[in-house]
C-alpha cells in the first residue's frame, strides 16, 4: 500500500508502485515511473522522464532528472535511469540527458552522500560511493565499485576505471585507469587500491602481477605504448588486461604518476 503524505505534489501519470513512500511537500511530475520499495523524503522533487528502480531511498531535498545544466540544450526528449537499490542523500542532483534519445544512466546499490552531482550523459556502475560535495560532469562514465572522496571534481568526458578510489579535494582532468588510487590537482596516480582489490576477491597473485602492471607503466621511464607492450608480455590475469584495455580506449590520456607530477609540478 503507498504511504504518500497529503502535501506531495504527484502528477497523475507518474507511475507509483503499490508500497513507495511519497513524504512532504514532495514533488513528483509526470512521465515518471518509481518502482516497490522506493522511499521518497521530504521536499524532494523527480522530475519528467525519470525511470527509479525498486528499493532506493531519496532524502529530502534530492532533485533528480532536472535540465542538464547546458546553455546548448534545446529542450529535445531526454531521460534519466535509475536502477535499483541506491541512496541519494541530502540536497543530491542528477540531472537528464543533454543529447536527444539519451540517458544519464545511475546503477545498482551507489550511494549519494549529501550535496553530491552527477551531471547530464554520465554513465554511473554498480556499488559506486560518491561522497559529500563531489561533482561529476557531464558526459563521465564511472566505473564499479568507484570511490569519489569528498569535494572531487571531475571533468566532463573523463573515465574512472573499476575499483579507482579518488582522495578527497582532488580535480580529475584525465581518465583515471581501475584499480588505481589517485590525487590532487590534478589527480595523479599514488598505487593500487589493493584493500579494495582484496575485498573484491581479487587473489594474492593476481594483485602481485596487477603491481608489476602498474610499476611497469607509472615507473618504468617507458611511454605509453611501449609500456604496454611490455605488460603485454607477461600475464595477462583478468585484472591486468582491464587495465590495459581501459588505458587503450582512452581519448583524454590517463593520469600521470604522483612522482612525475611532483617533479614537474602542478602545471601538465
Amino acid at each position: 500500500m503507498k504511504q504518500i503524505h497529503p502535501t506531495a505534489v504527484i502528477d497523475a501519470a507518474a507511475e507509483i508502485a503499490d508500497d513507495v513512500t511519497v513524504g512532504p511537500y514532495a514533488v513528483i511530475e509526470g512521465d515518471v515511473s518509481i518502482g516497490r520499495g522506493t522511499v521518497i523524503e521530504s521536499h524532494a522533487c523527480i522530475k519528467r522522464r525519470t525511470s527509479i528502480g525498486e528499493n532506493n531511498r531519496i532524502h529530502a531535498g534530492a532533485v533528480l532528472g532536472d535540465l542538464p545544466q547546458s546553455l546548448s540544450f534545446k529542450d529535445v526528449p531526454t531521460f534519466l535511469r535509475i536502477g535499483a537499490g541506491n541512496t541519494f542523500r541530502e540536497h543530491v542532483t542528477v540531472h537528464r540527458a543533454m543529447v536527444e534519445n539519451e540517458a544519464t544512466v545511475i546503477g545498482d546499490h551507489n550511494y549519494f552522500m549529501a550535496l553530491s552531482h552527477a551531471g547530464h550523459d554520465c554513465v554511473i556502475g554498480n556499488r559506486v560511493i560518491v561522497t559529500s560535495c563531489a561533482l561529476i560532469a557531464g558526459h563521465t562514465v564511472v566505473e564499479d565499485n568507484v570511490v569519489i572522496s569528498g569535494a572531487v571534481v571531475i571533468h566532463q568526458f573523463s573515465r574512472i576505471g573499476r575499483l579507482a578510489m579518488l582522495s578527497g579535494l582532488s580535480a580529475v582532468n584525465r581518465d583515471i585507469p581501475p584499480f588505481v588510487i589517485a590525487g590532487g590537482r590534478p589527480a595523479a596516480a599514488s598505487g593500487l587500491n589493493v584493500v579494495g582489490l582484496r575485498r573484491a576477491g581479487v587473489t594474492q597473485a593476481g594483485r602481485t602481477r596487477l603491481k608489476e602492471a602498474f610499476k611497469t607503466f607509472y615507473a618504468s621511464g617507458l611511454n605509453a605504448s611501449r609500456a604496454i607492450e611490455e605488460i603485454e608480455k607477461g600475464e595477462m590475469t583478468p585484472e591486468v588486461r582491464h587495465f590495459v584495455e581501459f588505458i587503450r580506449r582512452s581519448t583524454r590520456g590517463v593520469c600521470r604518476s604522483a612522482e612525475w607530477a611532483e617533479k614537474r609540478g602542478a602545471d601538465f
